[in-house]
C-alpha cells in the first residue's frame, strides 16, 4: 500500500461523543468532518438504529454542534449547536412567537460577531423537519439538560449586567482591555471579563425563561467545565456544581450543589474541599453520582461517589481500585443500583461497572489490548460506545449492557473511514517494558509498520519518540492519522508512558509531581534505549516530538542527551517564571512548584531555557497565535536563543489558533503541519542525505 499523504486528514471522519435514546433503541453520534471547499472543520450529529439493522443518517450538517441529549421520552432531540438564527423568529420579531425576555432587557443575538452564538435547537424525531431554535441568549449556551417531563428544559449561561454587556461591545469593537481578575485568560476564550455564569429553565414550547439567581458560578471551574446541570428525573431539583471559595480565580475546589426550577431555592450538599464534576442522578432520583478530585494533587486517582439528594451523605465507590478514570472521564447509570465508567488501565481505556453500594468490577472482557475506548453512554439496557484500534479504524459500537459480563460481541454501527482504512498501511503495535526512574518497570507502545518483524528486525529504522502532553494523560492503542503518516513511511514511533502517566496507579503518577525535568527525562530515554538494543531502531536515525507537556519534555530530553538526530517540540512552556503569569495555568504551576519568586530555583530547574546552553540539536518550534495555555512567546524565546547560539531551529506560528495540536486543527494546518515537519525530519536524518 502507499503512504499516507498528509492531506488525507481531508477524509477523516471522527466520532466524538455518542448519546444512547432512552429506550436504548437508537444512537446520536456527534462527529468531526473536514470541509476540503471551506478547509475547515465541521462537526455534525448523526442517527443510527442501536441494532445495526441500518446506516446511519444525518441529523445535522456544519452546524458545529456542541452537545446533544435526549428528552426523557426519547421523541426529540436537543442539540446545542450555532447556526443562523430561526426563520420562525426572524418573522416573529413583533413578539408572536414567544416572550424571550427574562426581565433583564436583553434581546436578540446582540454579540456584535458575525458568527452565531451557540443556541439549544430541538430536533422532533417523531415529526420530523428541520430544528427549532428554543434559546436566544445574547452569550449563547453552554450545556443543558431535559426536565423530567420533556416540556422544559435548564441552560447554563452567561449574563451579563447592563453594563457588562456594553463593556463586552466596546471591547468586541476594538476597545480596550480591562481587567482585575486574577484569571485574565483562559485557554478557548482568550481574554475574560467578570461576567457570571447562570441557569436558567426555558419552557420549550414557549421559549419563556426564567433565571435562577442562587444558581451561578465564576472563576477557574467555571471557565474550565461549567455547571454542568442535571435535572432530577422526577421533580424539580436541579443539580450543579460551582466554586464557593473567596477566591474562585485562585482554587479549582467545587462543590455539588441543587436548586429548585420553581422556587430558586438552593442547597450546598458537598463542602469538603474536593473538585466535583460530572453530577448525574440514579434513575429512582435518590443518590447523584460525581467524581471527586483532589484540587491540589491532580495525579491522585479521583473517587466515584454517590451522594444522597437530601442529606448530602456519600459512599466512595471505587476505593482500592487504584486507577484514574479514561480521559474521558463520564459516568452513566446502568440501573439505580449501578453505574458505568470507564478507567485507563495500563496504558488502555476500559469499562468498569460500579455498584452505587460500594464496589467495582472490571466488565467487557472481551475486548482486546489492542482495541481502546473513547467514550460511551448508556440507555434502556443499551451501551454505545466509541471504540478504536490502530488498523480497522475508529468507530460506534453497541451492546447489550447484559453483555458486558457475558462472551457477547458488539455490533457495529458505523463504518466511518473505509477508505482510509482499506488503501493506505496503519500500524500494528507491540507493548514494552523496560526499567525507567527508581528502578520502576515503566510501560511503552511502540507502532510499528505492518512490514517490521520485531522477531528478524533489520536495525535500519527510523524512530520517532513521541511524549504525550497532560503529563497526566495517557499513550494507548489508536486510529490517528499521525502515526500512520510516519509508520507508512518506515518509521517506529515509540510512545512512552513514563511517571506522571495515568493509569498504572497513583503512586506511578505522583511521582512526577514537582519533579517536572527529572523523572520523565530519564523514563523516556531508558525507553529509547530499551528499542535500540533490541536492534528494533537504528541509533543514529532517532527523533524526539512532543505536543505541551510533550514539548516542554522534548526540550529537557535535549539538554539532558545529543542522542537525536532532531526534535520536534510544539505548543510549549519553557521558561516557567513567564508562563506563570502570561498563560492560563498558574494555579496549577503554584501547586506543583510554589510561587516563582518563594522558589525560584524550582522554576529555573523546570525550564528548559536556563539550559538552553547545553541543546545542541537541531529543534523545530510550533506554536499557536492565541494559545493561553503555553503562549507562542515561550516557542520564539526558545527559538531565539538556540539561533543566539548557532543551533539550527525552525519556528512555525499558526495564526489564529489556540492550544491545539496541530493535526487536529484546521485541515490545511494539519497538511503544512505534515510536510513541514517530514521535511524538518529528512534534514537532519543521515540516511536521506541530511545530518
Amino acid at each position: 500500500m502507499s503512504q499516507l499523504p498528509g492531506d488525507a486528514v481531508y477524509d477523516l471522519t471522527r466520532p466524538m461523543n455518542v448519546a444512547v435514546s432512552p429506550d436504548g433503541t437508537r444512537a446520536a453520534v456527534h462527529v468531526l468532518e473536514h470541509d476540503r471547499g471551506a478547509d475547515r472543520q465541521r462537526s455534525s450529529v448523526l442517527v443510527t438504529p442501536t441494532g445495526g439493522s441500518r446506516e446511519p443518517y444525518r441529523l445535522t450538517r456544519q452546524s458545529d454542534p456542541v452537545t446533544m441529549r435526549w428528552s426523557p421520552d426519547g421523541s426529540k432531540l436537543g442539540v446545542v449547536m450555532a447556526r443562523e438564527r430561526d426563520t420562525a423568529l426572524r418573522v416573529a420579531d413583533d413578539g408572536s412567537d414567544g416572550d424571550v425576555s427574562d426581565g433583564d432587557g436583553s434581546d436578540g443575538d446582540g454579540s456584535g460577531d458575525d458568527d452565531p452564538r451557540p443556541q439549544l435547537w430541538v430536533y422532533d424525531l417523531a415529526r420530523g423537519g428541520d430544528p427549532r431554535q428554543v434559546t436566544e441568549l445574547d452569550e449563547g449556551v453552554q450545556a443543558f439538560d431535559w426536565g423530567p417531563a420533556g416540556e422544559r428544559v435548564v441552560v447554563a449561561a452567561r449574563d451579563p449586567t447592563p453594563a457588562a454587556a456594553e463593556s463586552l461591545q466596546r471591547r468586541r469593537d476594538g476597545g480596550p482591555i480591562e481587567t482585575e481578575r486574577l484569571q485574565h485568560r483562559f485557554e478557548g476564550v482568550g481574554w475574560l471579563d467578570t461576567v457570571a455564569t447562570y441557569l436558567f429553565v426555558v419552557n420549550v414550547e414557549t421559549r419563556e425563561r426564567h433565571r435562577l439567581d442562587d444558581a451561578h458560578g465564576t472563576g477557574l471551574v467555571t471557565q474550565a467545565g461549567g455547571l454542568m446541570p442535571a435535572w432530577h428525573p422526577r421533580d424539580d431539583r436541579i443539580a450543579f456544581v460551582s466554586n464557593h471559595s473567596e477566591r474562585p480565580d485562585d482554587s479549582y475546589e467545587s462543590d455539588l450543589s441543587v436548586v429548585d426550577a420553581g422556587t430558586g431555592e438552593t442547597e450546598r450538599l458537598t463542602d469538603d474541599g474536593r473538585a466535583v464534576a460530572d453530577p448525574t442522578w440514579s434513575p429512582d432520583g435518590t443518590r447523584v453520582a460525581v467524581t471527586a478530585s483532589d484540587p491540589t494533587n491532580w495525579y491522585a486517582p479521583p473517587e466515584v461517589r454517590v451522594v444522597d439528594g437530601n442529606t448530602g451523605e456519600h459512599r466512595t465507590l471505587n476505593g482500592g481500585l487504584d486507577r484514574h478514570l479514561a480521559w474521558f472521564a463520564h459516568l452513566v447509570w446502568l440501573d439505580s443500583d449501578s453505574l458505568l465508567t470507564a478507567i485507563g488501565d495500563g496504558g488502555w481505556s476500559r469499562f468498569v461497572r460500579l455498584s452505587a453500594d460500594g464496589g467495582y468490577e472490571r466488565v467487557y472482557d472481551r475486548q482486546a489490548r489492542t482495541v481502546s475506548l473513547v467514550g460511551f453512554d448508556a440507555g434502556g439496557g443499551t451501551v454505545g460506545f466509541i471504540r478504536q484500534q490502530p488498523q480497522t479504524g475508529i468507530d460506534v459500537f453497541a451492546m447489550d449492557a447484559a453483555g458486558l459480563s457475558a462472551a457477547v460481541g458488539p455490533r457495529r454501527l458505523t463504518e466511518l473511514n473505509p477508505g482510509l482504512v482499506a488503501d493506505y498501511d496503519h500500524p500494528e503495535i507491540e507493548r514494552i517494558t523496560f526499567e525507567g526512574a527508581d528502578g520502576d518497570t515503566v510501560e511503552g507502545i511502540l507502532f510499528c509498520p505492518p512490514s517490521f518483524d520485531p522477531e528478524a528486525p533489520d536495525g535500519d529504522r527510523p524512530m520517532l519518540v513521541s511524549i504525550h502532553g497532560g503529563p497526566r494523560r495517557y499513550d494507548e492503542p489508536q486510529f490517528d492519522l499521525d502515526t500512520a503518516f510516519w509508520t507508512s513511511r518506515g518509521y517506529l514511533v515509540f510512545k512512552p508512558n513514563y511517571h506522571g502517566s495515568v493509569s498504572y496507579g497513583g503512586s506511578f503518577s505522583e511521582r512526577l509531581g514537582a519533579s517536572w525535568n527529572d523523572v520523565e527525562v530519564t523514563d523516556v530515554l531508558a525507553g529509547t534505549d530499551a528499542v535500540v538494543e533490541r536492534g528494533w531502531a537504528d541509533p543514529d536515525r532517532l527523533f524526539v516530538t512532543g505536543f505541551s507537556y510533550g514539548a516542554r519534555a522534548t526540550a529537557y530530553v535535549l539538554v539532558a542527551s545529543d542522542r537525536f538526530a532532531a526534535g520536534v517540540a510544539e505548543h510549549g512552556s519553557y521558561d516557567l517564571r513567564s508562563t506563570f503569569g502570561t498563560g492560563d495555568s498558574h494555579r496549577g504551576f503554584e501547586t506543583e512548584l510554589g510561587l516563582p519568586w518563594e522558589r525560584p530555583a524550582a522554576y529555573d530547574e523546570a525550564s528548559a531555557i536556563t539550559d538552553v546552553d547545553e541543546i545542541d540539536t537541531p529543534l523545530l518550534l510550533t506554536a499557536g497565535e492565541d494559545d493561553c495555555r503555553t503562549p507562542s512567546t515561550q516557542s520564539e524565546q526558545l527559538h531565539v536563543s538556540l539561533r543566539k547560539r548557532g543551533v539550527p531551529s525552525k519556528l512555525v506560528v499558526y495564526p489564529d489558533t489556540g492550544h491545539v495540536h496541530p493535526y487536529i486543527a484546521d485541515p490545511d494546518r494539519a497538511t503544512h503541519r505534515f510536510e513541514t515537519v517530514s521535511a524538518w525530519l529528512d534534514r537532519f536524518d543521515p540516511a536521506v542525505g541530511g545530518g
